[in-house]
């Protein structure tokens, strides 16, 4: 639980204070917009590899080997005397996050009987969603009384409380699966990390740069996928079993993450440029409205994830998928809305529709999954919910920079119309999610 809320922090918590960091290290904002994405990117590149490990050498050891890192890293946060510093930190620290991040479900899945896995879940989605709620808020008031490097120190009490408590109560050798003889397939974590990391820098950075670098980005995205779709095959022990792709909810309720995360972040990235472009509305304001979201969350995801034990999975994820449809739909005719109030119950309305979603998928997905592959499947479902953070952030960036030059030159009203159709985009990702959802098998268990 202490890890879950840990790394939700810190993805949320470094924003708050970047202008304070940039201002600290009198650095350009080009180069300390590295010390957030790159923990990102790490986190997301490195979680199959994660997962896989944990598959092979433990669950309980690479989770404590992550939370261990992830204190060390956090130190050296801290003690950092130059953004690039920093910026190397960061990375160390979205590695160990990772770590820790990709065997978390497989350890929930593990632990629980499948009449108790959508409850855990459902407590594990709620620490999450703690994190992301209260990391904005902690942040500026770590910041604005005892500096910005007390962000990173106070992961260490924090984490080495987890740490004694995961040594404690996580069972032993006995608790990961009986695995013989099995080693890591090296080439394929190499080619899936390079696949990864290029295609997400790509999407993230690719606008700020040139046609030549853009080609060579792209050309070496598919040399390395290319790559490691034929050692997969090939190889006696594979780090990905291309053949989980075959499990119909396995397959699905991948699509489903990687849809319903896009359609989230097309939200979530967007309306704070609605309330402040448009209602202009103050920082704290916006931190307010947005609060809504998380907090919701934190209230439905245990509820779905217990009521998904005993009705099942694919109706209460179909309504999380139709719910944050309509919530995208709502923001789309929210034009002329003034009050928090009017805004803020159409957020709440998006925290209903993803605490729906989460954990009867998640549960869905980790119950399809082969025992001795808990590992990378709990690293699978967590790369997809990454990437379509990600691809929704690209997406929503695209529609809105596609159709502002319809709408010109009327300033912020051409903004609103733009963003009116991000929104519709959102909605159609929300909406294709849904259908996703119902299209699994009704029964399918594997563990």
């Amino acid at each position: 639980m202490l890890g879950s809320i840990m790394t939700p922090i810190d993805a949320s918590v470094v924003n708050t204070v970047l202008p304070s960091i940039t201002d600290f290290f009198h650095a350009e904002l080009s180069t300390a917009q590295w010390v957030p994405m790159v923990y990102l990117l790490m986190i997301s590149s490195l979680l199959l590899t994660s997962g896989r490990l944990g598959d092979i050498i433990g669950y309980r050891t690479i989770y404590l080997s992550g939370l261990a890192g992830f204190i060390l890293s956090s130190a050296l946060c801290g003690f950092s005397r130059s953004v690039e510093m920093l910026i190397a930190a960061r990375a160390l620290q979205g590695l160990t996050a990772g770590m820790m991040m990709a065997v978390s479900f497989a350890i929930i899945i593990a632990a629980f009987p499948p009449s108790q896995r959508g409850k855990a879940l459902g407590i594990s989605a709620t620490s999450i969603a703690a994190g992301l709620a209260i990391g904005p808020t902690l942040g500026g008031f770590i910041a604005s009384y005892l500096g910005w490097r007390f962000i990173f120190y106070i992961n260490i009490p924090i984490g080495i409380a987890g740490f004694l408590l995961g040594v404690k109560v996580l069972p032993g050798p006995s608790f990961d699966n009986e695995r013989g003889e099995q080693t890591i397939d090296v080439v394929g974590a190499v080619t899936v990390f390079i696949a990864l990391l290029s295609s997400l820098f790509a999407i993230n950075r690719g606008q700020m740069m040139g046609m030549p670098a853009r080609m060579l980005i792209v050309l070496v995205f598919i040399t390395a996928l290319l790559l490691f779709l034929y050692t997969e095959l090939h190889v006696p022990q594979p780090m990905v079993d291309l053949s989980l792709f075959k499990i119909k909810t396995f397959l699905f309720g991948n699509l489903s993450v990687i849809l319903i995360s896009m359609s989230h972040y097309v939200l979530v990235f967007f309306t704070p440029f609605y309330l402040q472009r448009i209602l202009h509305y103050t920082p704290d304001r916006i931190g307010l409205v947005m609060a809504s979201f998380p907090l919701v969350v934190l209230i439905v995801a245990p509820l779905s994830g217990a009521l998904s034990d005993r009705i099942g999975t694919k109706v209460l994820s179909a309504w999380g998928g139709a719910g944050t449809c309509a919530t995208a739909l709502l923001l789309m005719a929210q034009i002329g809305v003034t009050h928090e109030f009017d805004v803020a119950w159409r957020i709440a309305l998006f925290g209903l529709g993803s605490g729906l979603f989460q954990s009867p998928n998640n549960s869905a997905v980790m119950g399809s999954t082969p025992r001795q592959y808990l590992g990378v499947g709990s690293g699978i479902l967590a790369t997809m919910r990454n990437v379509g953070m990600v691809l929704g952030i690209a997406t929503g960036g695209a529609v809105v920079a596609y159709r502002l030059p319809f709408y010109a030159p009327s300033g912020d009203t051409a903004f609103l119309f733009a963003l009116h159709d991000a929104y519709v985009a959102g909605a159609l990702l929300a909406g294709i999610a849904a259908f996703t959802s119902l299209v699994r098998y009704k029964k399918e268990i594997c563990v």
